[in-house]
């Protein structure tokens, strides 16, 4: 999924709260030249908008700096609001288009019922709901999709198990488990519990 939004440059000096105040939103665009970065603002219900759909480090962004010119796909890298207000405070811009490789978090989806807990009565562990991969700006998949079915209780998967798409690297620690198939509690066991309490 690609969204899209405009931006202008933002003038020196002009403050935060008077931005907001006259509907925009300040920003900032950086990676589209080494360490140099662009202070920027995008139209406030614009932003309100894009974030709605958009993900934090996942979501390709088309940003056009109409009056710089510069436009581009990047990345939002931060998104700053009030601490229990709901208004937007600032927006960090990624430009991925120069890069030859980018680090996304990207959900990790489990599809199927293991074997594990159809028929042996176990239970489905989730550790990890997402994973941090690097890979080409081009190639940055929606979702890791992993099929559950054949999994059997007592079976783990880990980050370096994964199905990644070509060229994509998972980040983070390769053994860290993404989910188990752990037992279920027997009868005995449950008769036991009761005994115990009683």
């Amino acid at each position: 999924m690609e969204l899209t939004i405009e931006a202008k440059v933002r003038e020196a000096g002009s403050k935060p709260n008077a931005l907001r105040r006259a509907g925009r939103i300040p920003a900032t665009l950086y990676g589209h030249q080494g360490a140099t970065s662009i202070p920027i603002t995008v139209d406030a219900k614009a932003a309100s908008l894009l974030l709605r759909d958009a993900v934090v480090n996942n979501t390709i962004v088309n940003l056009n700096v109409t009056d710089q010119p510069w436009q581009g796909k990047t990345l939002i890298r931060e998104v700053q609001t009030h601490a229990w207000k709901d208004l937007l405070y600032h927006i960090s811009f990624f430009a991925i288009t120069a890069q030859d490789s980018v680090d996304v978090t990207v959900p990790i989806h489990l599809v199927g019922e293991p074997k594990g807990v159809k028929l042996q009565g176990g239970n489905l562990d989730t550790v990890l709901t997402e994973v941090t991969l690097r890979c080409a700006p081009n190639a940055i998949p929606e979702a890791i999709t992993v099929d559950v079915t054949d999994f059997q209780v007592g079976e783990v998967l880990h980050i370096k198990e994964l199905p990644l798409p070509a060229g994509a690297v998972a980040l983070g620690d390769a053994d860290s488990v993404v989910f188990s198939i752990l037992a279920g509690h027997s009868s005995a066991d449950e008769a036991i519990a009761d005994s115990t309490a009683g």
